[in-house]
């Protein structure tokens, strides 16, 4: 099992992942946007092949969270490189079930849910806690990237399953998953729903969402996309991204949010 940090008394213990903010949820469509655009560029517009593409990026991902796990507090540059390369990934392990090893859209599904619910279950087990506010420990940390991995695998299922099933459109899908994201927030800030379940809630569906409006985009029009294309398409939002970013890293109101607790139980905000 591994240990957590022994602190000294005075040393302040930063949370390692963002706050839960309009920017936060902004930058995350965009990330899974780009991972279903990025995916399908490298796989078909240069022709890697999706176990090629599946290598590189895979590669990829290790080093991102290799960097983001050197960090000691929550750095927007690392943290969202790294949230953009696992959505790819994610979307990746679900294409790569069903293409190559022909696992129906329903198997993966009902297989990445469970996944999903094991993390939680042996996360909460360990640790008594699935807050993302307190995420100051390698070990948590790594709960919580092997959640956000299974998120974007189940979204990419759940919602290729639909648009497959129902024949919607990409326009369609996306406004149906909007509608179930409102769902969650009005339960959320009106009925009272739980924070941490709708946070996770929100989080899977976010991907769908970001998915169906980037093939909407990105392809042709005779398949009911607008033609923009996968280079165009991830290029205008990895340019979001970079902007979102560095605001994020420049702004005082941003890293003014990062909470900060002591091994005392007390808590302030970094400045």
């Amino acid at each position: 099992m591994m240990a957590s940090p022994v602190l000294k008394a005075d040393e302040p213990v930063l949370n390692r992942v963002p706050a839960v903010t309009a920017d936060f949820w902004i930058i995350k469509l965009l990330a899974v946007t780009v991972g279903e655009t990025a995916a399908d560029y490298m796989n078909l517009n240069l022709g890697l092949g999706l176990p090629n593409t599946s290598y590189i990026l895979s590669v990829a991902l290790a080093a991102a969270l290799a960097l983001q796990f050197a960090q000691r507090k929550y750095m927007p540059w690392a943290y969202w490189l790294a949230v953009v390369l696992i959505s790819v990934v994610g979307t990746l392990l679900t294409d790569n079930l069903v293409d190559n090893f022909h696992v129906s859209l329903q198997a993966a599904t009902l297989g990445f849910s469970l996944s999903l619910a094991l993390t939680f279950a042996v996360w909460f087990g360990i640790e008594r806690t699935l807050s993302i506010h307190t995420i100051f420990t390698t070990r948590r940390e790594i709960f919580y990237w092997l959640a956000i991995l299974f998120t974007f695998a189940l979204g990419t299922a759940a919602g290729d399953l639909v648009a497959e099933q129902f024949h919607l459109g990409y326009l369609t899908t996306g406004l149906l998953f909007a509608g179930i994201i409102a769902v969650i927030a009005f339960a959320y800030f009106v009925l009272q729903a739980d924070s941490i379940l709708s946070f996770w809630l929100a989080y899977i569906f976010t991907r769908p969402l970001g998915a169906s409006f980037g093939d909407l985009l990105a392809q042709p029009r005779e398949y009911g996309g607008l033609g923009f294309g996968t280079t165009i398409t991830s290029l205008i939002f990895l340019a979001a991204i970079l902007v979102v970013v560095s605001y994020m890293t420049i702004s005082s109101e941003s890293l003014g949010r990062l909470t900060v607790s002591s091994n005392t139980g007390t808590s302030k905000t970094a400045k």
